[in-house]
């Protein structure tokens, strides 16, 4: 491991700030990296691009919304805005519909052009999204339009109709109906749906003597598990983090990896949107093993090894015990070696906030953590108050154990026909059960998917699955509200729902989905039929359709018995003995969205790491087993290591994270497909060759060796770094705490304007800030003419840092909406991505514990331009509303912007993703790769720089409409595809001409600044300083 050089931390107030291990090791590579002009050079890129490689590469952005026959579904749907329902050239409709997640579903609204979806937004009706959305609700409109999509049924991989299976299960149907279903088994996947439950209760009444299974190689089973444990029956929990004052989070990455995790993002930011010194603010402690976005907003963490949470929380419900509450069954655990010191602050600050605090473990912990955790709650009076409880309805709840079960009957033979309902377990399953040799022992397989994958490949039939846009069914979002899943196109592979196969296999009947819900419906509409029919789908939900919430009683005899039979590990991993820790991943999940390209390509929110995944270790461990990186020709390569684990072993490349556990070694699931598609198809390693049935979650007894080998790793994070050079560094130190200001809630509260003290006791820069305290100091000139930007709309945007979670979800939004290309792994490396939006990660402490801090930036719009100044064919100009707007037409590639962007925004088009003169082009034509774009967004050619427009596009639509009805642009009106996206709601933009509009207040509030204001760029962005809330008890180890 390279040594830390301290001299590199950049250090002010106390905090030391760095952006990467990179940057402390400060090697000659790193600085030949950082010194770097430009990203390479274009002359290297020769336009000789293959129609393979680009097609490899693109995959569904080529075909986004670009089969030339669009078309509609032959039922009525209803959009969300406009009536008539006629379509209208060039105008957009919006539709509301949901989209499934395992339990739970997205309420979303998705815009539609002409008969083809182009966006997804949240519905601000439905209680899962409240108008927001994640990354991959974002990335769902890429998934329609893949052209690796399945397209045809086949059997026995030759070309069938849908008719053709119809025939063949009608005639296997009568069969197993008169043996009431010996033999016939059906796996699914976790779902929540009223007709798929109607359906359920057929397949089990026709064939008593089937099996149905549901499998999820990612779930929320454990948390499940542990409330049954505690209470004796399975109940949803529901989390209401905007009435916890206390929060404790033990493994759980709730604001980001939680099945609920949009809600639960925008109640913890709840919690903490201060406006004035006067405001309260939430506190959230965390324990947990590898750093997670959660963890990063933490004003406490605990790094521990995933297998000794189970024992802290033992020790927890003791230590509470002790202070005087009383916690049932603590009595009887044994607790583990922990800093007592932490465990007691903690316990005393939960017990002060009785009924408002709140304590959640992730799903990676075992049920008896699950148990514990309720107890502990309900000792402490939180439920009911920040969490509640409603019984499971119309739910296939995940179920290991009997999914090993049937794993082992069909390896003896005694499953005679398979039918599997979506998911790939021949690729997921548990090592162990080795499925794919005993699928081989079934007669007939029958697999459901949407792509023809590893499953898929080793089955009998293949039945193309469509999606969630094409289709017609209904869902139950987490709370129990009821929702229709409404198609805006007619399924452009021929593709069946879930829900049309699973009425063929359960009562032989071939309906079309939207008879199966119009009919199923009726018995859950109450009134007139047609008329609340329309309202639900014009809606996107039933109103008060939620389900009643419960405050079940712990079933003591079931609790304690669960608890005594299922003791907390009291063993710790060493470095001969390492922990190994499974964790979903923030682009595939489970691998179910490998062929992904704009997931693939978004930077994960800690590591900055993209189209890889990797074996993540501490710093310490990394030290102690002799592994470190090194950074080669611009590319950061990392050493390839051997993993050992109960007989298995795989290579894969290691990753050095700061604040990782010691002797634990964490792994991301859901890369290394083999039949994901042209974009997925090899990237990374798949992790689940170590993965087997009784450590699906975290398992001791890994070995690690080293290979020799390196592998480069696309990581995002320092290009645009830091020259650590003495030069600069002392430049540097004072800037950074300019940039990301942050403090705590107490110094706040003693000085609200420690804002603008950071500004000018750190850097002693004359700006505005300072002339407001020194009235004599002279104001910031330009040579500039400067134009009036008093009248009018003047637009503008604010970032609340101390909201923001750092989740992507802006960046991906982004995207989406203003047609950003992807340019894959290898232009990644040459540091040519292409994002508008950049979400900056910046650590500061220690190495081995330090803390983390998000920023979003983009294009600053600043009212003095430096890019502007040096444009010499004045492609980047100022208009009258204070935009810094493109003309691409103009641009020539000199770069210069680029150069004179202090904050580093711009992106430059190094390849050619538009319709021209290249090769595939040619081949393909123009029109396909026409409509694959958002139709109000120009797209960019090789050779032209672009940048943030502040969604121009929608000021203008806007615009155009409040000019149709003679009044002005209303607040709110204009909303940016990364302030729509945001969970947190941490972005606002508006007029703030409009001193009545939310962005012209939040302007107004004291922790209010600009990035690097001293040059007098003017930016209309502005930001509001980053706050934590550390207990008094605990100040000098905050993160230990």
């Amino acid at each position: 491991m390279p040594s830390i050089n301290k001299k590199n931390m950049i250090v002010q107030n106390g905090k030391e700030y760095w952006r990467s291990l990179d940057q402390l090791a400060d090697t000659p590579e790193f600085k030949e990296f950082v010194e770097r002009e430009f990203p390479e050079n274009a002359s290297e890129m020769t336009n000789n691009v293959t129609r393979r490689n680009f097609l490899g590469l693109m995959g569904a952005s080529i075909a986004l919304a670009g089969l030339a026959g669009c078309r509609r579904p032959v039922e009525k749907i209803i959009p969300y805005v406009i009536k008539p329902e006629e379509i209208i050239p060039g105008i957009a409709e919006w539709y509301a519909t949901a989209m499934p997640m395992g339990l739970n579903a997205y309420g979303v609204l998705a815009k539609s052009h002409e008969g083809h979806p182009t966006k997804i937004e949240g519905n601000e009706k439905h209680p899962s999204s409240l108008g927001s959305s994640n990354s991959f609700m974002q990335s769902a409109i890429l998934g329609l339009y893949d052209p690796d999509r399945s397209k045809f049924v086949l059997q026995n991989n030759e070309d069938k109709t849908w008719y053709d299976f119809v025939t063949f299960w009608r005639d296997l149907y009568n069969q197993y109906k008169t043996s009431e279903g010996e033999g016939l088994a059906l796996l699914s996947e976790s779902w929540s749906s009223p007709s798929l439950a109607l359906l359920q209760a057929q397949f089990k009444k026709t064939f008593p003597k089937a099996t149905w299974v549901t499998y999820e190689p990612v779930s929320d089973e454990n948390i499940y598990e542990g409330v049954k444990a505690a209470t004796g029956k399975y109940y949803q929990p529901l989390y209401s983090y905007n009435k916890a004052q206390v929060i404790l989070s033990l493994d759980s990455d709730f604001l980001y990896t939680g099945s609920d995790n949009v809600t639960a993002a925008r109640g913890f930011a709840d919690g903490r949107r201060i406006k004035t010194e006067n405001d309260a603010m939430n506190r959230l402690y965390v324990v947990e093993s590898v750093f997670s976005i959660t963890g990063g907003m933490a004003d406490h963490r605990l790094r521990m090894q995933s297998r000794q949470i189970g024992a802290f929380t033992a020790a927890l419900a003791k230590e509470l015990t002790t202070q005087g509450v009383d916690v049932e069954g603590a009595a009887g655990l044994a607790g583990g070696n922990f800093d007592m010191k932490w465990l007691s602050a903690v316990a005393k600050d939960l017990i002060q906030s009785r009924g408002k605090s709140l304590v959640v473990a992730g799903a990676r912990q075992p049920a008896s953590v699950h148990a514990l955790v309720y107890a502990i709650n309900s000792a402490l009076g939180n439920i009911g108050n920040a969490v509640s409880y409603r019984e499971m309805k119309d739910a296939a709840l995940p179920d290991r154990a009997a999914f090993t079960a049937l794993v082992k009957k069909m390896h003896d033979s005694n499953v005679s026909t398979l039918v599997i309902m979506g998911g790939n377990p021949v690729y997921n399953a548990p090592a162990d059960l080795d499925f794919e040799s005993a699928m081989g022992k079934v007669g007939n397989t029958i697999h459901l998917s949407a792509y023809m994958d590893e499953t898929s490949s080793l089955a009998k039939w293949h039945i193309p699955q469509a999606h969630f846009l094409e289709s017609w069914g209904d869902v139950r979002s987490t709370d129990g509200s009821l929702s229709i899943i409404q198609p805006l196109i007619e399924p452009l592979f021929g593709g069946k729902t879930a829900l049309e196969f699973l009425n063929l296999v359960a009562a032989s009947k071939d309906d079309r989905g939207y008879d199966i819900v119009r009919e199923n419906w009726k018995n859950v509409i109450k009134g007139d039929y047609e008329k609340s029919w329309r309202l639900v789908l014009h809606d996107g939900i039933l109103a008060n359709s939620s389900l009643p919430l419960s405050t079940p009683k712990i079933d003591s005899k079931s609790y304690t018995n669960y608890l005594s039979s299922n003791p907390f590990a009291s063993d710790s991993a060493t470095k001969d003995n390492l922990e190994i820790v499974f964790q979903s991943s923030s682009a595939t999940f489970d691998g179910r969205f490998a062929n992904n390209g704009w997931l693939q390509e978004l930077p994960d929110p800690v590591t900055k790491i993209t189209w890889d995944n990797v074996a993540m270790v501490s710093f310490a461990t990394a030290k102690e087993l002799g592994l470190s990186n090194q950074v080669i020709k611009g590319e950061n390569k990392q050493p390839v290591i051997t993993l050992q684990y109960n007989g298995r072993e795989l290579e894969m490349p290691v990753w050095v994270q700061p604040g990782h556990a010691d002797n634990s070694v964490t792994v991301t699931l859901g890369y290394g497909r083999s039949a994901a598609g042209r974009v997925g198809n090899g990237v990374g390693t798949n992790v689940y060759a170590l993965r087997t049935s009784a450590a699906q979650d975290f398992g001791l007894g890994l070995q690690i060796s080293k290979t020799g080998k390196w592998y480069a790793i696309g990581t995002v994070q320092d290009h645009g770094g830091f020259d650590t050079e003495a030069l600069a560094a002392a430049e540097i130190a004072r800037r950074v705490p300019t940039i990301l200001r942050e403090g705590t809630l107490n110094e706040y509260q003693k000085n609200p304007n420690f804002v603008t003290d950071i500004a000018e006791m750190n850097a002693e820069l004359i700006d505005k800030e300072s002339k407001k305290k020194n009235p004599q100091l002279p104001d910031p000139i330009s040579i500039y003419n400067a134009h009036n930007y008093a009248e009018g709309y003047q637009w503008g945007m604010s970032i609340d840092l101390n909201a923001c979670i750092g989740c992507n979800a802006c960046t991906i939004a982004c995207q989406s909406e203003n047609n950003i290309p992807i340019v894959g792994k290898s232009q990644i490396l040459k540091g040519r991505e292409m994002h508008w939006m950049r979400m900056d990660r910046y650590y500061s402490g220690d190495v081995e514990q330090p803390e983390i801090a998000f920023q979003p930036i983009g294009c600053q719009h600043c009212e003095t331009a430096p890019c502007e100044q040096v444009c010499p064919v004045a492609a980047t100009v100022h208009d009258s509303e204070g935009l810094n707007v493109m003309v691409y037409n103009r641009c020539v590639g000199t770069r210069y912007c680029a150069n004179n962007c202090p904050y580093k925004v711009r992106r430059f088009n190094f390849l050619e993703f538009n319709p021209g003169t290249s090769g595939f082009n040619q081949v393909d034509g123009p029109e396909i790769l026409k409509m694959s774009k958002n139709p109000d967004v120009s797209v960019r050619m090789r050779g032209v720089m672009e940048k943030c427009t502040y969604c121009v596009q929608r000021i203008s639509g806007a615009r155009i409409t409040a000019k149709k009805e003679n009044r002005q642009i209303k607040d709110g009106e204009v909303i940016s595809a990364c302030q729509q996206s945001c969970p947190t709601q941490a972005i606002v933009f508006g007029n703030i001409n409009d001193p009545s509009s939310k962005v012209a207040e939040i302007k107004k509030l004291n922790r209010q600044y600009q990035l690097l204001a001293e040059l007098n760029t003017r930016p209309r962005t502005s930001y509001l300083a980053k706050l934590r809330n550390p207990n008094p008890e605990l100040e000098e180890h905050k993160n230990a």
